[in-house]
């Protein structure tokens, strides 16, 4: 599994909307043999309109491939897993786009799918959706969650060299529970709180002129809000439980905000906002140094392991992944704060 040449591999993206269109042609660019599969005829009309490989059937997408990725919606996942486990040898690696992974990745444990499947989730996409907004370098440099596991490990060495090779991204291991608990709070509450935001403006009576005076704040704050509705609520079902939990934390901090407005509080109010302009600085501020580390194939993999969970949680992501001579070297990237 780890020694085939990414210059020779042969990829399968079953459900070719945004992020699957985007994973299609953005492999196509970058030199591999990729096929496409969606189970609606029109989008596979038109993926090959665009010069791609899109077979009317599953089972041709998938023949023979070394890794397929499974991007179709959340709910459906799970039994796209199965039937492509099905139709792919042992030695295909097998991987996903959802925006959860916790529960996906215990099916396949208890399927006995943890030594191939990787879950994964590229930190990338638009508002839009459909093969017609896909977008061939969105993944490029962007951030992307691998959650690896100890039988997993080969798998996931292989699958973070093959999207460093093709899309330069920043790898970021993460394990799947780790990765819910985060994303809750960096990405599934934000789409609450525009829609909430959206919403409101929806139904007051003065609708109409708050949209004719809205401005950059109202814009950035309700981009994620014109995103597929239905999109987004299967993202939140399927993390219900992590999304509730960082929302009190969200929404304790606005009662604090609340309160020093109501009490007439300036220097409470000031307070906060430095807290909150300390956080959104570090999206741009960050200080991050490479460093290398290395370790023998024949170990249990479990300090291994340990590292990787380690570095995705501390901040940090893999900008290089190389096996040779028994041994796997990574190239990791960390916040100057951890080293």
């Amino acid at each position: 599994m780890v020694d085939r040449s990414v210059g020779r591999t042969r990829a399968a993206v079953v459900g070719t909307g945004l992020i699957g269109g985007s994973l299609l042609l953005g492999l196509r660019a970058a030199g591999l043999d990729v096929a496409g599969w969606d189970p609606d005829p029109t989008t596979r009309a038109q993926a090959r309109e665009q010069g791609a490989t899109s077979p009317d059937r599953l089972d041709d997408a998938v023949a023979d491939r070394d890794v397929v990725f499974l991007c179709g919606p959340l709910p459906t996942l799970p039994e796209t897993l199965l039937r492509v486990a099905a139709l792919t040898g042992d030695g295909c690696v097998l991987t996903d786009v959802g925006s959860t992974k916790a529960e996906l990745a215990g099916f396949a444990d208890g399927h006995g799918l943890a030594h191939r499947f990787v879950p994964g989730h590229p930190m990338a996409g638009t508002d839009r959706a459909g093969l017609t907004a896909a977008v061939p370098g969105l993944f490029e440099t962007a951030a992307w969650v691998l959650c690896p596991t100890g039988p997993g490990l080969p798998a996931f060495r292989w699958l973070a060299g093959l999207l460093l090779a093709a899309f330069r991204s920043r790898v970021v291991p993460m394990s799947a529970s780790g990765h819910d608990a985060v994303v809750a709070l960096s990405s599934h509450v934000p789409h609450l709180l525009a829609g909430a935001l959206a919403g409101a403006v929806h139904r007051a009576e003065l609708g109409d002129a708050v949209l004719a005076l809205a401005a950059g704040s109202f814009r950035d704050g309700t981009r994620v809000a014109g995103s597929p509705p239905q999109r987004t609520a299967n993202m939140l079902l399927g993390n219900r439980e992590q999304v509730l939990r960082q929302l009190d934390g969200v929404r304790a901090y606005l009662d604090e905000l609340a309160g020093a407005l109501r009490a007439d509080d300036p220097a409470g109010l000031v307070g906060l906002y430095r807290g909150a302009a300390t956080a959104r600085t570090g999206l741009d501020g960050r200080t991050l140094r490479a460093a290398a580390r290395d370790f023998p194939l024949r170990d249990t993999g479990d300090a291994e392991l340990a590292y990787l969970l380690a570095l995705g949680a501390d901040g940090g992501h893999l900008s290089g992944c190389r096996v040779a001579d028994g041994r796997v070297t990574y190239t990791a990237h960390l916040p100057t704060a951890v080293l």
